[in-house]
């Protein structure tokens, strides 16, 4: 800013080769054509202009530019009053400051410059160009400071979302940790002391995290809902904004929050679990406040409110899964101990009846108690397997296949595998997986006069490996369902093949059924999905 008249310009000019204009001397004549028609112009400029000579006199000013000058001289004049007078004079003030350094370099070099910088007598921020020539200086400002404001607003914002980011992506802290943590963004930018997460409970209202400057509130506190001012944000199931109670909603005041606890100023937003209001997210003080919450604060508190409420859900499912979970490790227990034990007599009786006498229902009698230890195998395994795996390593395939081939009554079958495939999994559940095929090969390949020679093959493929055997197979019709639980084609326990895809899942592989040699099941599994 504070900077001719408009005469020999520097390439950079604007104006250069449009116009030769300078003021009027005394005793000499003006061209009132030329001069008017490029004041008129630079009137209508929304950028301010000054024109200096090579005495830094002011030789001409646009309105904008008058009304700037004149503010900063703290003096209202026109612009023939300001003319002849030395810039340096009207604006003592611009002596020293970044202003005189640019224009007097832009006068010492004969370039043009551009900057931004603060008049502190204004509190204003201007954006100024000023070109020279050998004559003077020709200088545009305009008032940036609003801009200015709103950039940093903006460059605030972000950062507070940044934080605000930082603070519910920490895996590391519990979920009351992070909400104290959102509490206490949330006081700094609205200026309020206190800040609380509360819950709903029939007719009470239980402070679940709170954040205070003193110990009159602590999590664990209960009241009445009605002696609260979320009261409204309950029933409603929409926020409440006042920055006075008693100005913005009389009606209030009657409650204990206003009356004994002297909430005077209040935000907050519903939080909404699974559809339901589960309680507010609310910020509050005693004192009034001078302006209203702006847009951005009641969309920083809305924001904040959402995530706590998306992330209940997912803290109250996984408590739920939890406890679901909890009831199935006690249910397999029972499985493993109530159920196992008296097979364990029933077996160890047959076997004595079984020397003592001949008969053709003991075989049947032992077929069924077969049947319900694989059963009792199956329920366990299908209890105790989790969704994904940990413990994964490089597997020699032709191991642990022997391994779960020595578990399965495998009768008269026989297993080829290939000795160089090696596997990257989870030991133990590879030859979980592999047991259930193995005994599902047997099952499905014994004749109706019980024999069993059913052939198993293992071979590695580019991206995975093969279980197939030589035995009757599964219809084309069936293949999509084999792997649904309780899918059972002759007297099996129908969970073996959905265990068998559940474990393949676990590792991120997937799992298809086809025909193989002369019609029998063929399991390929391609390792290479993503986890």
């Amino acid at each position: 800013m504070f900077g001719g008249d408009l005469v020999s310009r520097t390439s950079a000019n604007p104006f250069e080769g449009g116009f030769r204009v300078r003021t009027r001397m005394a005793g000499e004549d003006a061209s009132p054509v030329d001069t008017e028609s490029v004041e008129d112009l630079l009137d209508r400029m929304t950028d301010a202009f000054m024109g200096l000579d090579d005495e830094w006199r002011f030789t001409y000013l646009n309105e904008q530019g008058r009304q700037i000058i004149c503010e900063a001289m703290d003096e209202d004049l026109t612009v023939e009053e300001l003319q002849g007078r030395t810039m340096w004079g009207a604006i003592p003030e611009l002596e020293g400051t970044v202003f005189e350094e640019h224009y007097r370099e832009a006068m010492v070099t004969q370039s043009a410059v551009s900057f931004e910088a603060e008049y502190e007598p204004l509190d204003a921020w201007f954006e100024v160009h000023a070109y020279p020539s050998e004559s003077g200086l020709s200088v545009y400002f305009r008032d940036v400071t609003e801009r200015r404001r709103q950039r940093k607003e903006l460059e605030k914002r972000e950062t507070v979302l940044r934080e605000m980011y930082e603070v519910i992506s920490d895996q590391d802290r519990s979920f009351e940790d992070r909400v104290e943590g959102l509490l206490a963004i949330g006081c700094r930018e609205l200026g309020v002391e206190y800040g609380t997460l509360s819950r709903v409970r029939d007719d009470e209202y239980v402070f679940e995290v709170v954040l205070a400057p003193d110990d009159s509130l602590e999590s664990g506190d209960v009241v009445d809902l009605e002696e609260t001012h979320c009261e409204r944000v309950v029933v409603s199931e929409e926020r409440l904004v006042t920055g006075d109670v008693a100005s913005d909603h009389p009606e209030l005041t009657g409650s204990a929050g206003y009356r004994e606890w002297g909430i005077n100023c209040y935000l907050g937003t519903p939080v909404v679990v699974d559809g339901d209001v589960y309680g507010t997210f609310c910020f509050y003080d005693a004192e009034t406040r001078r302006r209203s919450f702006s847009e951005w604060e009641v969309t920083l508190v809305d924001t904040m409110g959402r995530w706590i409420g998306s992330a209940l859900e997912r803290k109250l499912a996984a408590e739920r899964l939890g406890r679901q979970n909890e009831r199935l490790e006690q249910f397999a227990t029972i499985v493993s101990h109530d159920l196992r034990n008296p097979l364990g007599v029933a077996q160890k009786r047959l076997d004595l009846v079984v020397r003592d006498c001949e008969s053709d229902h003991l075989s049947e009698v032992e077929r069924a108690h077969d049947r319900m230890e694989t059963l009792i195998d199956d329920v366990l395994t299908m209890a105790r397997a989790g969704e994904t795996v940990e413990d994964i390593s490089d597997v020699e395939m032709v191991a642990v296949a022997e391994d779960a081939w020595d578990n399965v009554r495998t009768g008269d079958a026989s297993l080829e595998v290939d000795d160089e495939l090696v596997v990257v999994c989870d030991r133990s559940r590879l030859q979980q997986l592999l047991e259930n095929l193995f005994r599902n090969a047997v099952e499905h390949g014994t004749d109706e006069d019980g024999d069993d020679s059913v052939t198993v093959q293992i071979a590695g493929r580019p991206d995975g490996f093969v279980v197939a055997d030589d035995g009757p197979g599964v219809p084309e019709t069936e293949r999509e369902s084999v792997f649904e639980f309780g899918h059972s084609g002759s007297g099996g326990s129908g969970v073996g093949l959905s265990i068998v895809e559940q474990i393949a899942t676990a590792h991120g592989w997937t799992v298809s059924l086809t025909d193989d040699w002369d019609g029998g099941a063929r399991f390929e599994f391609q390792t290479t999905a993503e986890r």
